[in-house]
Parts: structure tokens; C-alpha cells; sequence
């Protein structure tokens, strides 16, 4: 058999069984989650067009899985009925620590970093003047309205719950307590600022400390999932970012990326820091969520 031959029979081998990886990834349906959207008609119409665009772009089938809460979800990718799931960077610690999930790619959010502010009028001109006092934090465990405020404050010399009384206020209800007097800080992000501005037009919030650009949300595979299967959903990111992205921002309820992107490049080690915030506040297993 001749050189040529043999060479047209190795690309004739290497092209079918290209094209058997191609067709049993097209045949694969992903069951995707999101923490933070609660209920299946949310999550269709948050995720709707996304999971159409990413759909067309992967050859794969979507199958949006409704959960309530980052305890669900993880609950779900235990007993095996969930993917993929976009969560926050806290609750990926957790997600890897439980389950061994790893980091598909990250979905970038522009000004996401965490702040202390004050009211405008307020004595407190440092960290240091917030000690022996109430600040309210968001939701429990959340990267950016728990975690990362309380790292600053760490960073600022105040021990978590000793130097400081934590609470836990929804913005609102933080913003009109910060006002009577009964808090002396709120731990927020930008985008909160942004609302709380929004809803107090006649107050304004001072940043008595803000943060560094925080680790994004991220898109976590199950350790069950096929390795051609996540290689398949990464490349899609990567060849096609921008359709995807628009796909996602063209929901008013996904603003929040606008201007934002994917990294595929991501890797554990890229949350190392929320480990450490998490240390911060006194938790040193990251198996469980903050409750």
C-alpha cells in the first residue's frame, strides 16, 4: 500500500471518528441550573434565550432544571439530576467542596466589587470608628454582601462578630435602619449602591471602604459530566462569546453582565481568595452553605 493511501485512509479514520464525537455530542442533552433564579417559568424566561443561542452554537440539547436556592441546587447535582450550573463565586467553593464541580468558564461581571458605606453626614471616617457597633451584611453568605465586606473589615483590623455586631437586613429595610441610627454601616456592591440610590433619593451613602474587583459568577460542570461534553460547552463560549452574550442581556434581568464577557481559562485556584473570606468569618469547612 503506498504513502498516499496510506495517508488518505488515516484522514478518512481520523474524519469519521471526528464526526462520531461530533454526532454523540450533538445527541447529549445538559440539564442546566441557575441559583439564584427561583422557579422553572423564571428561569425560562431569565435563561430562555440563552439556552436557545447556546443550544444552536454547542450541538447539544439544553434542559433548563428550576431550583429554589444554592442548597437545592447542590442537593440536585448530588442525585445526579443537574449539569451545569451558574452560581455565585461563594457558593462554587461549596459546590467544589461537596462534590468535586469544576469551573467551566466565567461570566464577567463589569464593577463587581463589594463597598462599607455610611450616610453622607456620618461621624465614621475610617473602619476603625465602626468598632463596638451594628453592620448589616446582605444575605448570609453571599461573595459580595457578606463575604468580601467583611473581608475589608478584616483587612481593616476588625475581627468578625467580636470587634463588630453583624446583622443581616434586606437592603431597604438596611437603608432605613442606617438612617434612624440603629446601624452604623451596610456591607453592599455596586449595583446596590446603585438601587439603594435609587430608592433614597433624598439620602446619600458615603463609601467608607471599597473593595478590589471580585471572582465572577461562574458556570461549574459535575464531576459526572463527559470531559467531551464540558469541552464541547466551553468551546462554544470561546467561539462564540459575543452571541451568547446577547442572547443572556437581552433579558432586563440578566442586566447585570451587560458589558461583561466569559473566561474559559478559569481554574480552582481563581477562588482561592473566597476560601480565605470565608475564613474570614469563622468558616474553615467549606462544605456546607451559611446559613
Amino acid at each position: 500500500m503506498n504513502s498516499f493511501i496510506k495517508a488518505s485512509l488515516v484522514a478518512a479514520s481520523m474524519f469519521v471518528g471526528f464526526s462520531a464525537a461530533n454526532v454523540a455530542s450533538a445527541q447529549d442533552t445538559i440539564r442546566f441550573a441557575v441559583t439564584d433564579i427561583d422557579g422553572l417559568e423564571a428561569l425560562q424566561t431569565e435563561m430562555g434565550p440563552f439556552k436557545d443561542a447556546l443550544e444552536k452554537v454547542s450541538g447539544l440539547k439544553v434542559e433548563l432544571f428550576a431550583v429554589s436556592g444554592r442548597t437545592v441546587a447542590v442537593e440536585a447535582m448530588a442525585a445526579d439530576q443537574v449539569d451545569f450550573v451558574l452560581t455565585g463565586p461563594a457558593e462554587y467553593v461549596v459546590f467544589n467542596a461537596r462534590l468535586k464541580a469544576q469551573p467551566v468558564v466565567t461570566w464577567n461581571r463589569p464593577d463587581y466589587y463589594s463597598n462599607i458605606v455610611v450616610l453622607d453626614g456620618a461621624a465614621e471616617q475610617a473602619p476603625a470608628d465602626l468598632k463596638g457597633k451594628k453592620i448589616s451584611f446582605g444575605e448570609i453568605g453571599s461573595t459580595s454582601q457578606h463575604l468580601a465586606p467583611a473581608t475589608l473589615l478584616a483587612e481593616a483590623g476588625l475581627v468578625y462578630a467580636t470587634d463588630y455586631e453583624p446583622v443581616f437586613l434586606k437592603r431597604n429595610v438596611a437603608m432605613e435602619s442606617l438612617i434612624a441610627g440603629e446601624i452604623a454601616a451596610i456591607g453592599v456592591n455596586k449595583t446596590h449602591i446603585d438601587q439603594i440610590t435609587e430608592k433614597f433619593p433624598d439620602q446619600k451613602l458615603r463609601i467608607l471602604v471599597k473593595g478590589p474587583e471580585l471572582p465572577n459568577d461562574v458556570l461549574l460542570a459535575s464531576a459526572t459530566v463527559k470531559p467531551e461534553v464540558i469541552e464541547a460547552v466551553r468551546k462554544a463560549f470561546v467561539d462564540h462569546g459575543d452571541e451568547l452574550l446577547a442572547a443572556v442581556t437581552s433579558v432586563d434581568a440578566n442586566a447585570k453582565f451587560i458589558g461583561g464577557g466569559f473566561n474559559p481559562t478559569v481554574t480552582d485556584a481563581d477562588y482561592d481568595q473566597v476560601r480565605k473570606m470565608y475564613e474570614n468569618v469563622g468558616v474553615t469547612e467549606f462544605s456546607a452553605f451559611l446559613e
